[in-house]
């Protein structure tokens, strides 16, 4: 860490992220061309209907295990505080960036933790529901009706992940600085502190915040 900037992700940690986002719009413009005719022209962009009924799961479980890789990093920074309740309370004063009259956070906030518990619920739904559906290899073990049920919940959870992904892009652009950090790594101190005050201290060591922080557990 220099006197000016703070790592925020490892290089690792980035490329591990723009390859579950590349995977990610690669399976979802995929299963869009799959879910409606009228979207079917997306298949030219891998080959055709056929190679695109192939590559899609494939590319789904790849995503998966990416994305696996991220659960096991960011997990334990994206469990709830009573701060992250209270942040949620006064969510109108963050969105007119008048941060300084929230409690402070630590490296993710409260939005941020729900997008990622979201995310993680989402990947399972399609993981397990795309294997019941997937005719070359599993979809035999089972009835129709099971089929009929994956392939609607398959739909569904795909229709809730591209939203977050949509929210979750939109925060990033809002938020000047959230884009450099995944493609850099570094952020600076003043960032740090306005926008997630418990990390930037517990990385600094800065002296304590005056405002009284209660941690669950």
């Amino acid at each position: 860490m220099s006197n000016k900037t703070i790592l925020r992700y490892t290089a690792n940690q980035r490329t591990n992220h723009w390859l579950v986002a590349i995977l990610f719009f690669m399976a979802a413009l995929s299963g869009l061309a799959l879910f409606h005719p009228a979207l079917f022209w997306l298949s030219n962009l891998f080959g055709g209907g056929p190679w695109t009924r192939i590559l899609h799961p494939f590319m789904g479980v790849l995503m998966f295990l990416l994305f696996l890789g991220l659960v096991f990093r960011f997990w334990r920074a994206n469990f709830f505080i009573d701060n992250d309740w209270k942040w949620l309370r006064r969510i109108d004063r963050v969105l007119v960036n008048d941060e300084e009259s929230v409690p402070p956070v630590g490296k993710y906030n409260a939005g941020q933790k729900m997008l990622f518990w979201t995310l993680l619920l989402c990947m399972l739904g399609l993981l397990f529901t795309g294997l019941v559906i997937w005719r070359a290899y599993f979809s035999a073990y089972f009835g129709i009706t099971v089929i009929r049920w994956a392939m609607l919940l398959h739909a569904l959870a795909g229709f809730v992940l591209i939203l977050s992904i949509i929210i979750h892009i939109y925060a990033g652009l809002w938020i000047k600085g959230s884009i450099s950090a995944m493609m850099h790594g570094w952020v600076s101190r003043a960032w740090a502190k306005k926008h997630h005050e418990l990390w930037y201290r517990e990385v600094t060591r800065d002296e304590p915040a005056e405002r009284p922080i209660t941690k669950k557990g």
